[in-house]
């Protein structure tokens, strides 16, 4: 594509089975086709990528390093992928008018890619009322759940337990160490405990890593009125 000479922002990121955390690659070029030609030959983890770039030549450098620093910003901080790379940039200065600029590419690029199934710049959206919230209670925790767009939202506060049993799924130990390592399951005493809400691809994954053993979506029951 001749558009692929130009500069612009890129996203490489891998297919994994539901409910694991995929490697991600954000980065910017001056030259997305000399660049993405280098990953092809130097970073063998990633199967899709996406390219955002201007025609009209909107997006100078400056902009280009501000989006490259934004998505790395929303992506660790929604904590639903694994971040490939070394180096964090940091999210240069702009004015004021090319900062509101760049804001409103962003807001497209988020819009954009939802559509091709990229959804780890997104915390979980919960409803403004929610009125299907599911309970789970076992071994000593306790969690609430709901199923949305997002899949089957977690919320914070739910509680895990910290031991898994030898048969556990291998899978779900690893989105287990995932969550660990990302903060998103916190040390509580004997327990861990979620510390915001956090989506999974189906009920019988977030009851795996609640329970820390095999489980299924009827875990999750409605809370009988007393």
């Amino acid at each position: 594509m001749e558009e692929l000479e130009t500069s612009g922002v890129y996203i490489l990121w891998e297919h994994v089975p539901q409910g694991y955390l995929p490697r991600v690659y954000i980065g910017e070029s001056d030259s997305l086709k000399t660049r993405l030609n280098h990953h092809h030959n130097n970073k063998d983890f990633w199967t899709h990528c996406v390219v955002f770039f201007s025609k009209d030549k909107f997006l100078d450098k400056a902009n280009i390093r501000y989006l490259e620093a934004r998505l790395v910003e929303l992506a660790e901080d929604a904590k639903r992928c694994e971040l490939a790379g070394v180096a964090v940039p940091k999210v240069p200065t702009l004015d004021l008018a090319d900062r509101a600029d760049a804001e409103s590419y962003l807001r497209d690029m988020l819009l954009c890619l939802p559509v091709i199934g990229i959804q780890f710049f997104e915390k979980s959206g919960k409803p403004g009322k929610i009125t299907n919230i599911l309970h789970l209670s076992g071994k000593g925790v306790e969690a609430r759940g709901f199923e949305g767009s997002s899949g089957f939202t977690v919320l914070a506060g739910s509680q895990a337990v910290k031991e898994t049993v030898p048969t556990m799924p291998g899978h779900l130990l690893e989105i287990r160490r995932d969550l660990q390592k990302k903060g998103v399951l916190e040390e509580a005493g004997a327990i861990f405990e979620f510390g915001q809400d956090y989506p999974f691809g189906s009920p019988s994954a977030a009851a795996g890593v609640i329970l820390g053993r095999s489980a299924g979506p009827k875990e999750w029951k409605k809370k009988r009125p007393r």
